[in-house]
């Protein structure tokens, strides 16, 4: 088996990061408090209530690995900590950061669910990021439990206090709101009820910025479906009424970015790494990774024949993801 590289990953093209070089401080395996519906690296088999439950890497790992893959890339646009994982579980994020500015001026960013952004130690880590994206599906507590599934003792309204004090201690807050439609009753927060909670939520929380999209990637739940590109837009506009226009963003799948110039080491490894964090198609891999369609198909034939990584379709193509 194929052992999976636990902490650098990508660089990854992101629809609002532009060319991201991921840090997973979590991994190997998913672990996180929350079992979102739409999650692109399926069902949380690891579910833990706190960072007591999980043992991460430790800084030195971090800037090993980081020192070795900054020399292998050029124009990155951040440096990102996100992956397998809830990056606020580890308590040594904040140490990994004040390091990592040490050693490059790439702008670090951390991406987080909100899950423990009401602890005082987690804020403290956060705000040494220059940029924190932190998601927020939800505006009222039963669809926070529907959507995001969280470990016991998590509430909605102690993440929306969070946020709050978050947002006044010095990085830039930006709040994503990922929209789902389903084939069911629910879970949906796109209905007109559900958007005015958040609307109401992101008032108290007052953002830089707040991002509003959908599902692009096969979701844990198969009767999970994105929102249509007409009602997407409806609910930008009221929150364009509600924030001002240029305090929203309205984000769709597919922006070009500048090539990474990456210095390949083993292909396949960087291929397998790739999918262990985002599922993608062999047109993002081949985009991401700088690798040439004719090798791609023998590196994709050769994972899929050991069964290192499965075939998945979705409504907007194939997909391939490490199991």
């Amino acid at each position: 088996m194929l052992k999976k590289q636990r902490i650098i990953y990508g660089p990854v093209p992101s629809r609002r990061l532009g060319r991201s070089l991921g840090i997973d401080i979590i991994g190997p395996e998913k672990t996180c408090n929350f079992d979102c519906v739409y999650c692109q690296l399926g069902h949380t088999d690891k579910k833990v209530s706190g960072p007591q439950d999980v043992c991460g890497v430790s800084t030195e790992e971090v800037l090993v690995e980081l020192k070795n893959h900054l020399k292998k890339v050029k124009h990155l646009d951040y440096i990102t900590f996100s992956g397998t994982g809830e990056p606020t579980l580890n308590l040594a994020l904040g140490d990994m950061i004040r390091n990592v500015k040490k050693i490059t001026n790439v702008p670090v960013c951390v991406i987080t669910n909100s899950s423990l952004i009401d602890r005082m130690d987690v804020r403290d880590n956060l705000a040494q990021a220059d940029l924190v994206v932190a998601t927020l599906e939800a505006g009222d507590e039963k669809t926070f439990m529907a959507i995001n599934r969280p470990a016991s003792g998590i509430r909605l309204d102690d993440i929306i206090k969070g946020l709050k004090a978050l947002g006044v201690m010095g990085p830039r807050l930006e709040i994503e709101i990922l929209f789902v439609d389903s084939k069911m009753d629910n879970p949906t927060n796109a209905s007109e009820q559900a958007v005015n909670e958040l609307i109401g939520a992101v008032k108290i929380i007052d953002p830089d910025m707040v991002e509003v999209f959908t599902v692009s990637r096969p979701p844990a739940e198969n009767f999970i479906i994105p929102v249509s590109r007409q009602r997407l837009i409806q609910i930008a506009q009221k929150f364009d009424e509600a924030l001002g226009r240029e305090n929203v963003r309205l984000v769709f799948k597919g922006l070009r970015r500048k090539n990474a110039g990456i210095k390949h080491g083993n292909k396949r490894n960087e291929v397998y790494d790739l999918l262990v964090r985002r599922p993608c198609t062999a047109d993002q891999i081949s985009f991401t990774l700088e690798i040439e369609n004719k090798d791609l198909v023998d590196i994709i034939d050769d994972l899929l024949g050991k069964k290192e990584i499965v075939e998945i379709t979705a409504e907007d193509g194939k997909y391939y993801r490490a199991v």
